[in-house]
């Protein structure tokens, strides 16, 4: 009995380990990198990756954060590659030596969802106005409030209509939870969100095509959400995979990937639009 119990304790102990461990720079031949919610959330990357180890013969692991969490990550050597969407931040980074190339690989766009009853009268408005009438009406607006590229994006929104960012608000509530969470919690406050389109078409596809939420605000310039990859500067961090990052780089650059990227649908729709140069 207490070599069975010291052995649970051991192999409680391992497993500690392991999941301490599970986010760092990988072994020769495997890259690790961390990504947004958005390209986890709707299947993207469980689609495209076995395309890459198959052409490549990387191995590749990811996890899925928001960007603001990703560059940390890649600040600290952590991981190897990073593919995130806050052009602002990742060009800082780039300007700080902690990254050394970004590639634009992709985009889709922010919309504002909200029910279909559209409590705050937000439909076809501009994104300033839309937002003035959530606060007029205090309804409840969901926000990520975790750093990530949509969060950076939405703190943008607020501040060129005008509004001081309203997060001491009863009705402004702060998830802290990825995209996909934080829609559902949406539609649990009957609420409205910013998201990215291609995490609102994964919630469409859940919800059966008919979905509770539904775009009210969507087509001005300010909302196109463009996705890139970086690489570390080996400068910062020596011990990252720089030429596998490379690669991958390359590979989600090339015409095989961006066919890849753009034939990604559910429901008939495109999740993102490929877009390198």
């Amino acid at each position: 009995m207490k070599l069975r119990k010291c052995l649970s304790v051991l192999f409680a102990v391992l497993i500690g380990l392991s999941c301490a461990v599970s986010v760092q720079a990988g072994e020769k031949g495997e890259l690790v990198m961390a990504t947004t919610t958005s390209t986890d959330n709707t299947g993207l990357l469980d689609y495209l990756i076995p395309f890459f180890e198959q052409e490549t013969g990387i191995s590749l692991k990811w996890t899925a954060t928001g960007t603001g969490k990703a560059l940390k990550l890649g600040q600290n050597c952590d991981v190897d590659v990073l593919l995130v969407h806050a052009p602002p931040a990742e060009k800082a980074y780039i300007a700080s030596n902690y990254g050394k190339d970004r590639r634009e690989v992709m985009y889709n766009d922010f919309v504002i969802i909200g029910p279909k009853s559209d409590p705050a009268g937000v439909k076809d408005k501009n994104i300033s106005m839309a937002l003035s009438a959530i606060k007029a009406k205090q309804a409840y607006f969901m926000s990520r409030g975790d750093d990530s590229g949509t969060n950076k994006k939405e703190k943008l929104l607020w501040k060129n209509a005008g509004i001081a960012l309203p997060d001491k608000e009863q009705w402004y509530v702060q998830t802290g939870q990825g995209m996909l969470a934080t829609i559902n919690m949406t539609q649990e406050r009957n609420g409205y969100t910013m998201t990215d389109r291609g995490t609102y078409i994964k919630y469409q596809d859940q919800q059966g095509g008919d979905a509770p939420l539904t775009v009210l605000v969507e087509g001005d310039d300010i909302l196109l959400n463009q996705y890139s990859v970086l690489t570390l500067n080996p400068q910062n961090c020596p011990k990252a995979q720089y030429d596998l990052a490379l690669k991958f780089s390359d590979w989600m650059a090339s015409e095989s990937a961006q066919k890849k990227i753009g034939g990604f649908r559910l429901l008939g729709k495109k999740l993102f639009i490929p877009n390198a140069k």
